[in-house]
């Protein structure tokens, strides 16, 4: 919209509320847009890099960098570039034309930035706004009401420094793990009060009613009173209460008290609304009105986090503010939508790293209810006292009355300076606990120890000592490590722990940037950005469905329905403040789809029910009677959907309630064909109905595969099944005929003791292998090769569709999957997720779809693993975990996935927890595998296998 014709709007707009008689409240006028999604074109001059030393225009809030303008940085460049390197020293002029109402002559009006990186400097008609502003993520205000001109047009200038001419602001916000912008990145406005007024209220109200109020007053030229009511979120009035100001007063304490409160905690996120008014002769001069919430943080020494008489515990993540378009601005429906995966990942908590969050995000965390720590900057080095000193108060003044914040910290890692501890103190009304985080020990203040990175056994060991401990920062999530892998342990650990607070993972997403230097990609600036559970764009990893199985208030920890189910399921209640007939459980019998079903996957929802709620308090556990129809048995699954009492899904788990046996029968019903096993100098080979296979004679390992009657000439599938941990030595073959089937029969010394290849009548190959192996091992099985870049897709019944590791099988039901070819890797462009590679448990049988054709492996056998050619979980100079040989593998263990910081050189997984070891063997294994070759023709009995064509979701 042109620039006059918004400002006239504007000015319209505002007039007619004086008129409505609404010029008692503050009123506000943007001169920026409001978000990424809402700008405005400024003038705009920048000094250096890109379209740099000439007047343009700019979109307001935004990024420079984001715009085309100046050069990237990343924190850590002065790691990578040396000590020497130099941050880019732009500079942002920024020019722009308003327009100010003539009725607000004889107000006080204030010029407020919500956010510029970093130091500012503002000019008003061409006089100084005021000091110029150091930090970049607090809102500051200047009062410019003798600047400006009324009823006509205004001129703002602001140059803003992309580095701060103070070194401590620079240490504090710019030698960091995330990209360093500069611009003006939120939004910038107009406040107009009257000259007598209210500048802020502080609120601290208490889960037992008592409601205590400061209000801070400006420019009090006679006495009057101030009256603030109390309303509900009906917009009922449940008290009020009045006090006398008087003349040149600054501040007015006010109480009253409220029976029986409706009390705000994360499960229940329940509002009041304070209406504040501001009379004079029985008039209202000003009124402003302020959410907040009922609650009680108690820090007990030796104890425990408490909130509202009851011990809490942070199921929590760290957040920046990011989006890979526009830097660190961003825009309402973006902070709902991390509100809302936040709590999808069945979470309580968030940490505001490493700086305070826009102000909307805590609106949403309020009413959405997510516990908050929010943050003074200061990545690992802290401001200097003077430079802190204003931005505490900046901090702590805006957001003073969120209920959701339960911390402030001050700095992280390094970056704290004790002299500002008290300064958080002397602006909260009420008071609520300072923490450290740090990542190093004996650093614990006001009684929590919030030390970063601790192993499991470390952590064991500090859960045993006198203090709180709520690690701010754990299991790091770069790449595919740590978030999901090893939290289980980690959780379980914190959970039965009587000090433990819960604990912050990091982090939240990728922050990959989209360079529009570089034709748009999307830079993580090599290992150091993609940290997170999420990818840039917010696309689900495989870490965020763990989380939110482990996470979910309602705890589950069957795996496996025992033989004598009788439909009863415990349940255990892992929430704080809810009752679990709060919550609903619905039920389904299901059917998977068929094996060459080619449409399909999934399953058919056959019959649901509701089961009757039971009551449960919070961190007992009891049964769920599912009160199932007797037939159940005959179905392929059962799954259980709760939501809470919201109606939001906490998750849906699932159980087979048949063997593979059961699940594979009717697979085999193909025509008869005869088979003959034929031995050929070092080959032997087995064939049926143009199908050969051809096994070499001297290993027992697969040559070639030919079925030219299904259109494959060569099948690329060979070089099979190679021992992945021991020795392989055939001392004797055999063949057999028996006119049903053909066999080659290898018996073998070293650890695989033999191998038997089977081509059976109705076309299906078996393979039967037995191995021994001693001690641990983070794999076990046996491998194929086949070229990855001959792979369309694979579809199979099992864990998924995101893959796993030893130490993260949550999150990936039981089901049909299918994922097409992709080679992401995690935080790298293109980001496409589910991630076609890696290891895949539970399988009963699986489909290779490939330029060459169709071949599918089924297994009768329980608790088959496959791996899906070369990945990686961890990268640098030797990508982690080590592979097992081969392309295609099947195995009766995968290995657990470390972290970055679980470190030295290499992660030591081991060290994340029982389920971080190594699998032990110390008896022999066997297993049969089955494999077809081609499409088949399905029979009149194989119809009866497939399912109908419906695709029902449950």
């Amino acid at each position: 919209m042109n620039c006059s014709i918004r400002c006239v709007l504007i000015y319209f707009i505002v007039s007619l509320m004086c008129q409505a008689g609404f010029a008692q409240e503050k009123q506000k006028l943007y001169l920026s847009g409001t978000g990424n999604n809402n700008t405005v074109a400024w003038d705009f001059f920048c000094t250096g890099g890109r379209n740099s030393g000439y007047w343009t225009t700019i979109q307001v809030p935004s990024c420079w960098e984001q715009q085309g303008f100046g050069t990237y940085n990343y924190g850590r460049d002065y790691k990578t570039y040396g000590k020497n390197f130099r941050f880019a020293d732009e500079k942002g002029k920024y020019r722009h034309r308003f327009h100010v109402p003539a009725s607000w002559k004889g107000k006080e009006i204030f010029i407020v930035f919500e956010g510029s990186m970093t130091d500012t400097e503002v000019k008003i008609n061409g006089q100084s706004a005021g000091a110029k502003h150091q930090g970049a993520f607090y809102r500051f205000r200047y009062n410019i009401t003798d600047q400006l001109h009324y009823g006509g047009n205004n001129l703002l200038e602001a140059e803003v420094s992309k580095m701060s001419s103070t070194i401590s602001v620079n240490n504090a916000e710019r030698l960091a793990d995330y990209w360093v912008f500069g611009g003006i990145f939120r939004p910038v406005y107009l406040e107009a009060v009257n000259k007598a007024h209210i500048d802020y209220v502080g609120i601290d109200a208490k889960a037992d009613g008592s409601f205590r109020m400061m209000a801070y007053t400006k420019n009090l030229l006679q006495q009057g009173t101030i009256v603030t009511e109390i309303k509900n979120a009906k917009g009922i009035t449940v008290a009020s209460t009045t006090a006398r100001v008087n003349k040149g007063d600054s501040a007015v304490l006010l109480q009253s008290a409220l029976k029986n409160p409706e009390l705000w905690t994360s499960e229940t996120p329940n509002l009041y609304t304070a209406h504040v008014y501001l009379k004079q002769n029985n008039k209202t001069i000003y009124q402003l009105k302020e959410k907040f919430g009922f609650r009680t943080i108690e820090v007990r020494p030796g104890d425990g986090i408490y909130v509202n008489d009851v011990q809490v515990k942070m199921k929590g993540v760290n957040r920046h503010c990011f989006w890979p378009e526009t830097g660190r601005t961003l825009n309402d429906s973006l902070q709902l939508l991390d509100v809302q995966l936040i709590k999808e990942m069945n979470m309580n908590a968030v940490r505001c790293s490493h700086y305070p969050p826009d102000k909307r995000f805590l609106e949403l965390c309020d009413s959405l209810g997510l516990y908050v720590v929010n943050e003074l900057a200061g990545w690992q080095k802290a401001y200097n006292t003077e430079a802190g000193t204003p931005l505490v108060k900046e901090l702590v003044t805006r957001d003073l009355n969120h209920p959701s914040i339960i911390f402030w910290a001050n700095g992280n890692e390094g970056g704290t300076n004790r002299a500002l501890d008290a300064e958080f103190t002397n602006w909260d009304f009420s008071r609520r606990p300072v923490i450290h985080p740090h990542h190093r020990p004996g650093n614990d203040f006001n009684g929590i120890d919030c030390n970063h990175y601790e192993d499991y056994y470390s952590t064991q060991s500090i859960l045993n000592d006198s203090l709180i401990y709520m690690p701010t920062e754990f299991l790091h999530a770069q790449d595919d490590g740590g978030a999901g892998s090893a939290m289980y342990d980690f959780w379980e650990l914190h959970w039965n722990a009587k000090r433990s607070g819960g604990g912050f993972l990091w982090a939240f997403v990728d922050e990959g940037v989209v360079r529009t230097d570089m034709r748009n990609i999307i830079d993580a600036n090599g290992l150091n950005a993609n940290d997170g559970i999420l990818g840039p764009h917010r696309e689900k990893e495989g870490s965020f469905y763990a989380l939110r199985e482990i996470f979910s208030p309602v705890r589950i920890s069957m795996k496996e329905l025992p033989h004598n189910f009788n439909g009863v399921v415990e349940l255990e209640n892992r929430y704080h403040f809810t009752n679990l007939n709060e919550c609903t459980y619905e039920w389904a019998l299901v059917n998977f789809r068929g094996i060459f079903d080619m449409v399909f996957t999934g399953y058919t929802v056959e019959q649901t029910g509701f089961s009757k709620a039971p009551s449960i308090l919070p961190l007992a556990k009891g049964p769920l009677q599912l009160s199932l129809p007797a037939n159940f048995r005959t179905y392929d699954a059962l799954l259980l959907k709760v939501k809470d009492r919201f109606g939001k899904e906490l998750y849906q788990w699932s159980w087979k309630l048949k063997t593979n046996n059961d699940l594979l029968t009717g697979i085999w019903n193909f025509a008869v064909q005869p088979t003959r096993a034929t031995e050929m100098d070092s080959l032997i080979s087995l064939t049926n109905n143009g199908l050969e296979v051809t096994i070499n004679k001297n290993t027992g390992l697969l040559e070639s595969i030919k079925n030219p009657k299904a259109g494959m000439d060569n099948l690329s599938f060979k070089n099979g099944p190679v021992l992945l941990n021991g020795d392989t030595k055939v001392t004797n073959v055999a063949i057999k005929n028996t006119g049903k089937e053909s066999s080659a029969i290898f018996t073998c010394e070293g650890n695989m003791r033999s191998i038997t290849w089977t081509l059976q009548a109705n076309g299906w190959v078996s393979l039967d292998y037995e191995y021994q192996i001693e001690g641990a091992y983070p794999f076990a099985g046996v491998s194929f090769s086949y070229p990855e870049n001959f792979v369309l897709a694979a579809k199979w019944l099992g864990k998924g569709p995101y893959r796993q590791w030893k130490n993260r099988m949550h999150g990936t039901p039981i089901n049909v999957w299918q994922n097409f070819f992709n080679n992401t890797h995690t935080g790298y462009s293109p980001v496409v997720y589910p991630e076609f590679k890696g290891y895949f448990s539970d399988i009963t049988w699986m489909e290779f779809n490939t330029v060459e054709g169709r071949f599918y492996v089924a297994s009768e056998d329980e608790n088959l693993s496959v791996r899906l050619f070369n990945f990686y979980g961890l990268s640098g100079a030797k990508p982690f975990p080590e592979l097992p040989k081969g392309d295609i593998s099947f195995l009766d263990a995968i290995p657990a996935m470390g972290t970055k910081l679980a470190l030295n050189i290499s992660p030591n997984t081991k060290a994340l927890g029982p389920q971080s070891e190594n699998t032990i063997f110390n008896a022999p294994v066997k297993r049969r595998l089955y494999f077809y070759f081609g499409l088949p023709k399905i029979s009149d009995a194989q119809e009866q296998y497939s399912r109908p064509e419906i695709d029902n979701v449950f």
